[in-house]
């Protein structure tokens, strides 16, 4: 296996540039903070920013939990993974990397000021101080159930070739992780509720009233919506309405990943008066 390592101090802007490095130096696999990524997919791993304080986001950036190191391990053979770029603080860091997955020692250490302009550098210092955030290496849709109730931002970039349509050369995803100076927060499932009646209400044919039942599982939530419908509506195309758009109003507002949206009509109503049926 061909080993490269791309190494620089927190904040410099590693993430940023991973992919950059990678296609110049032909790597065709990534290691950073945890996760093992190909092709702007995370095949293995668990994401260091998703740990609640900065020790146990360095454990979990060198595999110091054998099951993480073993799953990954167990990856790099499954994919026959013949080159390898790792993100490191260190050379230490990148070694204990090396060591806990047992490949072995990078054959070239690049260092971020091989690649970034020192206005680069100071620009990524400044936005994770200022910000905390911090950069992932993947779309933003590859990682939003691993990152359920955090604040993602996705980074798209292009390329611009005179008389050609922009073309996409990467995409990454900027997230706050727990352990940032911003702290945590929490949102009450009471809240989530009325923002998703609130929602389905808009939607014509939808009238007052309601309930809603939310499951919580670690990858986001799943939603049960019980409604008051217009007598004489077409269910299906109003129903695929309101469960597209209590989705996306939830996830915008809230962060939260919303795995499903069940709608149950429980009742009716006449002439926009209320005269409810039971269900």
């Amino acid at each position: 296996m061909r080993v490269l390592a791309l190494v620089g101090k927190s904040g410099t802007g590693k993430s940023h540039k991973a992919q950059q490095v990678a296609r110049q130096n032909g790597a065709r696999f990534i290691i950073d903070d945890g996760l093992l990524i190909h092709e702007n997919r995370v095949l293995a791993g668990y994401s260091a920013k998703r740990e609640s304080t900065r020790l146990g986001a360095i454990k979990r950036a060198i595999f110091y939990d054998p099951a993480h190191a073993t799953e990954v391990k167990s990856k790099l053979s499954e994919m026959k993974v013949d080159s390898l770029l790792i993100l490191g603080t260190s050379d230490s860091m990148i070694n204990a990397i090396c060591k806990a997955l047992d490949i072995p020692l990078p054959e070239l250490i690049i260092r971020i000021e091989d690649v970034s302009t020192p206005h680069e550098i100071n620009t990524a210092k400044m936005v994770r101080k200022s910000k905390g955030k911090h950069v992932i290496p993947v779309p933003t849709l590859e990682i939003k159930k691993d990152f359920s109730g955090y604040f993602l931002d996705p980074m798209r970039i292009f390329r611009e070739i005179k008389g050609k349509p922009l073309e996409l050369l990467e995409e990454k995803s900027v997230v706050r992780p727990t352990y940032s100076y911003m702290g945590k927060y929490t949102i009450n499932d009471t809240t989530i509720s009325q923002i998703a009646l609130y929602t389905a209400r808009q939607v014509p044919g939808i009238g007052p009233g309601g309930r809603v039942y939310i499951e919580n599982y670690e990858s986001g939530v799943v939603l049960k919506l019980e409604l008051t419908v217009l007598y004489g509506i077409s269910l299906p195309p109003v129903l695929k309405q309101v469960q597209e758009k209590v989705a996306q109003v939830i996830e915008h507002m809230t962060a939260l990943n919303v795995l499903k949206v069940n709608i149950i009509a429980k009742n009716i109503y006449f002439n926009e008066r209320l005269k409810s049926i039971g269900g």
